[in-house]
């Protein structure tokens, strides 16, 4: 029996990428406008490769771009990127359609709910209640508390049936990434479900780790046997 659905956060229940391509675009043109010679495309292009690399989460991007595309950093170009991409990104930060209204009607089954993220705590709580559903969950598992382990480890994973006080399989897992989220709550013995929606370029990269469901918008979970 289906206790708990619990979900990754960026490109699950929020449209990370969106957000982060317009500020990234926003964060480029800044710097070509401070002085930086490259073309907004090609720069573009450059950056996403850096974030291939060091993952999506990586903090010191500009500054290594910065580093390869003129040797050095240059602090005026650096500030205006950085300050162009957090003005844009806060309003670009959404959760994808029908997130709210399934999150409804999963409680109203009586289900728990949880949240497991590799953003550190005050990022993951900052975009929670930055897309208006902080109120919804039971438990949110960040980096901070699972001792620095991020996806596939399993001990987030354990961590977080700790916390909502049921076992791995009595839980659901809902994730973008195959090779993080899919892989790390297989280990962990939970059901899987694979938001399609949520996906981007770099995980085709990967092997493809098998979930047990495949959905294509968040509301289709609802359908999903073990929650009927």
């Amino acid at each position: 029996m289906i206790k708990a659905v619990v979900f990754d956060l960026d490109n699950t229940l929020m449209d990370y990428m969106k957000m982060k391509t317009i500020s990234c675009r926003e964060a480029l043109s800044a710097m070509i406008d401070a002085g930086l010679e490259i073309d907004e495309k090609t720069g573009t292009k450059k950056l996403f490769d850096l974030y291939d690399e060091y993952g999506i989460e990586f903090h010191e991007a500009f500054q290594v771009f910065l580093k390869k595309e003129i040797g050095k950093i240059d602090w005026k170009i650096l500030a205006s990127g950085i300050n162009a991409y957090r003005r844009v990104k806060e309003s670009f930060l959404s959760p994808y359609p029908h997130v709210q209204s399934t999150l409804i009607k999963l409680r109203e089954r009586g289900l728990k709910l949880g949240i497991v993220s590799d953003a550190p705590k005050l990022k993951a709580w900052l975009r929670l209640t930055g897309i208006g559903l902080a109120d919804f969950f039971d438990a949110v598992l960040t980096v901070d508390d699972a001792e620095g382990n991020t996806k596939p480890h399993p001990m987030p994973f354990l961590e977080i049936t700790k916390k909502l006080k049921v076992k791995p399989e009595e839980v659901i897992f809902i994730g973008d990434n195959p090779s993080r989220d899919i892989k790390g709550a297989n280990q962990a013995g939970m059901h899987t479900v694979l938001a399609k929606y949520g996906q981007w370029k770099t995980q085709g990269k990967t092997k493809i780790e098998k979930a047990d469901y495949e959905i294509n918008d968040i509301k289709e979970i609802l359908r999903i046997n073990l929650l009927k």
